[in-house]
């Protein structure tokens, strides 16, 4: 007697094993957690706080920064007061803009502040704007100072 070949039949298994989708979409995840605190400005400086109003519409512009020690930077690049007007004219010509942005610790010194916008002012730029953060109204309880 010999034995005939039994044809195997295989199903089609409908369940998606989702386990490896999971573990991308952690991983991912993590990731982008980790990374998305470096996206914002490097230069860390403690912006002076005021209660102004905060602009909705998204603005675009070269952002000059000066840090606790009296680093400038042009759009997070470090520059030297003497090159200040060459790195801000080429880098208003790089992103197309006319508007400049100061962002300023709170601790530095309004002269250096203000010597900084004539500097500015004297490479042609009128359109100059001061950064700040918000700050929170105190409750009906807290004094007002």
């Amino acid at each position: 007697m010999s034995r005939r070949p039994r044809q195997r039949t295989y199903h089609a298994v409908a369940d998606i094993n989702i386990a490896n989708l999971v573990d991308v979409v952690l991983v991912l995840l993590i990731i982008f957690m980790i990374s998305a605190p470096l996206l914002q400005s490097g230069i860390e400086v403690d912006l002076p706080k005021t209660r102004a109003a905060i602009l909705e519409d998204e603005v675009t512009g070269v952002v000059i920064t000066i840090d606790a020690k009296g680093g400038i930077y042009v759009n997070d690049v470090w520059t030297r007061l003497e090159n200040l007007e060459e790195a801000l004219k080429a880098e208003m010509v790089a992103e197309n803009t006319t508007s400049v942005y100061l962002r300023g610790d709170s601790t530095i010194l309004y002269g250096q502040a203000i010597s900084l916008i004539s500097r500015i002012k004297d490479a042609g730029i009128e359109d100059i704007g001061l950064v700040t953060a918000y700050e929170e109204k105190r409750g009906a309880g807290g004094s007002g100072r």
